[in-house]
């Protein structure tokens, strides 16, 4: 089932804002409404419940001096009316969330059919209540506002116990929260500690602010959280709260960082930075004059700018490419010689290189004693398409071995006479063919293959994965493929000499 996506997500907290009257509160829906279709984002509208008859002790109903119950009295709304809102949220284009307070409100909240649900800060220790949310199995976004690190673990645990699609939000609980109070910081150690966990901010600065919010997303914060009302004649705003014009603004700060952050991955560079780094290179020039078929050395060329239109530049010379015509002094070196067949020992540097990368964003590290070899089926020519890096780290009764797959990599067909192993996820997609049938592993996940067993593995966006074994033995590998299997081991793997992880 695809996980729920909470990337840009922009969360609007009615809260109490409609102060108990329905008629104010349609009209801040629906001019929110307006703002959110006029910037063609998603959001969802956030109600909070509780019900008052069993969330509030017997003895303090009456009680106006203890904080926020003689407010919630106030601004009590019942059912139906929460059911014409949530009418008109739906009809506005946006999302009905809710934040319960207590047990009796989870239920409400499914009987409302309401999308996504809320943990507060306030709750984020309140086991009784997080096992009843979760047990809704709705997407859930869990704020963090005075938990400590043990304590989001032990909600974590709680939410992934229950397999639910959850965010978790970066929360200061003052209201409204002064900038040196804010602990932006914590945004990255969240998405460090949970991996692959979209993480946002719920946030209760100043709503004039817009900074914050660039601030928040440069972290890494995907979706944003804030409370929302209207000022009218009756009713007034909180000094945390946005007004329309706020949340407009607030909105339209994050869509322009944004843009300044630009994606997530690496993409091809734009023809106008493409030419105007060229302008800066340095072209690769004849020293004397060179024959065809000669190999071209170091010594018998010259590198200095500006690089010639269709010439070679510096960062692509190669030593001992072979000239593809006569060259005459000081004459530029033709652009396609860039091409040229590589020698094994730069294929198995370039191949190391994006390992290396992999690796690292995999913050995994290899010590300096480890084994690496290319497995390579069909020759080092045919390593993306059949292959692995493989790292061994020891070998005794036990073995532990890292598997790396680059992209789109396939590993054939075989089986081991004498060796057991599981494999266990720890980056990437793999997937497993074990006797004719196929197993999709993930981050984390087992997979035990037993002796004479048939199977083979590929990967889409790449993998690494540990291998954990009986002992290996070289000569315990037998593939389905006769062209495997009649090649010298040697033939089909490559050593890896003095590489530094």
């Amino acid at each position: 089932m695809e996980k729920y996506d909470f990337n840009d997500l922009f969360i609007l907290d009615l809260a109490n804002n409609h102060q108990g009257d329905l008629k104010h509160g349609i009209n801040i829906i629906r001019t929110l409404g307006e703002i959110v279709n006029e910037l063609q984002v998603k959001a969802a509208l956030k109600f909070q419940f509780r019900q008052l008859d069993t969330f509030i002790h017997p003895d303090f109903k009456e009680r106006d001096d203890v904080p926020h119950i003689p407010r919630f009295f106030d601004t009590k709304l019942e059912v139906k009316d929460y059911e014409k809102l949530i009418l008109e949220v739906r009809n506005q284009g946006m999302i009905p969330m809710c934040t319960p307070f207590d047990e009796e409100s989870v239920a409400v909240i499914q009987k409302l059919d309401i999308e996504i649900m809320k943990i507060a800060s306030c709750s984020a220790m309140d086991t009784p209540l997080i096992e009843s949310a979760a047990s809704a199995k709705l997407p859930t976004v869990v704020s963090t506002g005075g938990a400590t690190i043990s304590q989001i673990d032990h909600m974590v645990q709680i939410l992934e116990k229950n397999k639910l699609d959850y965010a978790i939000h970066h929360c200061v609980s003052i209201y409204p929260t002064p900038n040196d109070k804010l602990e932006l910081n914590q945004i990255g150690l969240l998405k460090n500690r949970y991996s692959g966990v979209p993480i946002g901010w719920s946030t209760h600065e100043d709503p004039d602010d817009t900074l914050i919010v660039q601030l928040a997303a440069a972290k890494g914060a995907v979706l944003f959280e804030r409370h929302v009302g209207m000022e009218t004649d009756v009713h007034k705003l909180n000094k945390y709260s946005s007004s329309p014009r706020q949340v407009k603004k607030w909105i339209k700060s994050y869509k322009e960082v944004k843009n300044i952050l630009g994606t997530p991955n690496r993409s091809p560079s734009t023809s106008e930075e493409k030419e105007a780094l060229l302008t800066l290179m340095r072209g690769v020039y004849s020293r004397k004059q060179l024959k065809k078929g000669s190999e071209i050395k170091r010594n018998d060329i010259f590198f200095a700018m500006p690089p010639m239109e269709n010439g070679l530049i510096s960062g692509n010379w190669r030593e001992g490419i072979i000239a593809d015509k006569d060259y005459k002094v000081n004459q530029p070196l033709d652009a396609k010689l860039a091409k040229f067949n590589l020698s094994d020992k730069q294929k198995v540097n370039e191949i190391m290189l994006q390992v290396r990368g992999m690796l690292n964003d995999a913050r995994i590290t290899i010590g300096d004693k480890s084994n690496i070899e290319i497995s390579h089926h069909y020759g080092i020519d045919r390593f993306r398409e059949f292959g692995a890096v493989i790292i061994d780290v020891i070998n005794r009764k036990y073995c532990k071995k890292l598997l790396v797959q680059l992209p789109r990599q396939k590993h054939p067909y075989h089986f081991h006479k004498k060796k057991e192993e599981t494999f266990q996820i720890l980056y990437g997609d793999l997937e497993v063919e074990k006797n004719g049938e196929p197993f999709y592993l993930k981050k984390g996940d087992l997979f035990l293959v037993e002796p004479n067993n048939w199977h083979k593995f590929s990967t889409l966006d790449g993998v690494i994965f540990e291998e954990i074994s009986t002992t290996h033995y070289n000569d315990d590998s037998f593939y389905q493929d006769e062209k495997i299997a009649s090649l010298p081991r040697d033939e089909r793997k490559t050593k890896v000499e003095n590489w530094e992880m």
